[in-house]
């Protein structure tokens, strides 16, 4: 059992792009307000619907993963993620593209069942790598989606966008057939029976904790990037999308940045990287408030945030695959359901304080989400769940709570 180089590659253009088809309405939401006639504090539902969709398909279809044939799986949620594409592609109204983007969503869970499989193939000792440049993937599609649209949109429309991303999600479900290995299974549970296993979860002290601070945790960073683009489209900047769409490069610089955090997981250092990184993201909100005056305030407070979003992202993936290593599908799959709230929660609150209190307030409604997670980890860093027998993990390794098992 193991990844290759190669492998962990495709494992994270799947991410990138799949979860590219959740983010990339961000940067030309002025577009569509303009073309559909959406009002500015309707804007955030755009960005939800996705969210929405998403939060549908990581209850119903990402446990899937712990019964089926993963590469099959991923190779047919890919095609009917591109097909939610291209209804978004040819909307001519409002509710037309919250649908198309709601499907896209649902089966953009594909992200999870990736995540999981590739958490699956690792050696305990590669996990926390493995995690961390498939993750990486998924960091580089929110943030990369960013710039391709801003890109696209300023020459072909934000149409272009739908388009770009059904054609590459098929050719991409077409390697996977090719290039990824069956999923052979020895056990085959009922999906009454997984679904129960992570109904169990949300039962367990680990899993809720890291939860909530995946909740807290992408509530900041959607609030962030589901409103970025008002400001820096408005005075006194008045960005184009193909500008406004530059400033995720700022956050890739960020994100990758943290590639180490994996390692350092498996170094047993999660919960000191996961405190200290939500300490970066709260005070990054001091420099992303600045948008009135300056832009490079912003690239500092983006490249921060993004640094720690995906520090603390790695650290409780880690930490929860470890624990279940039998039901990687399940347990990554329920974790993503507090991220698909807190991040559908950041994009239609954002969009509302805005139009109501402008940048500052939305700035203010940052920091506050972040703060929240910084006082869950505050308030059970001390807590340890109990050790439990690994079915991949050899009867001699350290203790779990050497292995970063802290809460």
């Amino acid at each position: 059992m193991g990844t290759t180089p190669a492998r962990r590659m495709l494992f994270a253009a799947v991410c990138a792009v799949a979860v590219a088809s959740l983010y990339a309405s961000q940067p030309v939401l002025a577009q569509i307000r303009e073309d559909l006639g959406v009002p500015d504090a309707r804007l955030g539902w755009i960005v939800a619907a996705a969210q929405l969709g998403y939060l549908a398909g990581l209850a119903v279809l990402v446990p899937l993963g712990d019964m089926l044939d993963r590469r099959k799986l991923i190779a047919g949620h890919l095609l009917l993620t591109a097909v939610g594409a291209v209804l978004a592609a040819a909307a001519s109204r409002t509710w037309v593209l919250l649908v198309g983007l709601a499907v896209a969503g649902l089966f953009a869970v594909v992200v999870q069942t990736t995540v999981a499989y590739a958490a699956a193939l690792s050696t305990p000792e590669e996990r926390g790598r493995t995690l961390g440049v498939v993750t990486s993937g998924v960091v580089i599609g929110i943030l990369g989606a960013r710039v391709a649209a801003g890109g696209l949109a300023a020459v072909w429309g934000w149409r272009s966008v739908y388009v770009a991303l059904a054609v590459i999600l098929v050719a991409l479900a077409g390697l996977v057939l090719r290039v990824l290995p069956a999923d052979r299974r020895t056990e085959h549970p009922t999906y009454r029976q997984v679904l129960t296993s992570m109904g169990g979860l949300f039962r367990e002290r680990l899993f809720v904790t890291r939860g909530l601070i995946a909740f807290f945790l992408f509530a900041s960073f959607g609030t962030l990037w589901s409103g970025l683009a008002l400001p820096l489209a408005n005075a006194p900047w008045h960005l184009s999308t193909a500008q406004i769409g530059l400033f995720g490069l700022a956050g890739l610089v960020g994100a990758l940045g943290a590639a180490r955090s994996g390692r350092w997981a498996d170094a047993g250092f999660a919960s000191t990287v996961t405190g200290g990184a939500l300490v970066l993201l709260t005070v990054s909100w001091l420099a992303i408030a600045q948008a009135s005056w300056s832009l490079w305030l912003i690239v500092l407070g983006v490249v921060v945030l993004d640094f720690a979003v995906q520090a603390v992202h790695v650290s409780n993936q880690h930490l929860l695959t470890t624990a279940h290593a039998d039901r990687t599908s399940s347990v990554v799959g329920g974790y993503m359901i507090f991220y698909s709230l807190g991040s559908a929660l950041g994009a239609t609150a954002t969009t509302t304080t805005f139009a109501a209190f402008g940048w500052t307030g939305s700035s203010v409604l940052g920091a506050a989400f972040a703060t929240c997670a910084l006082a869950v980890w505050a308030s059970s860093r001390h807590l340890t769940r109990p050790p439990r027998p690994l079915t991949d993990v050899p009867q001699d390794q350290p203790p779990l709570e050497r292995q970063g098992q802290t809460t």
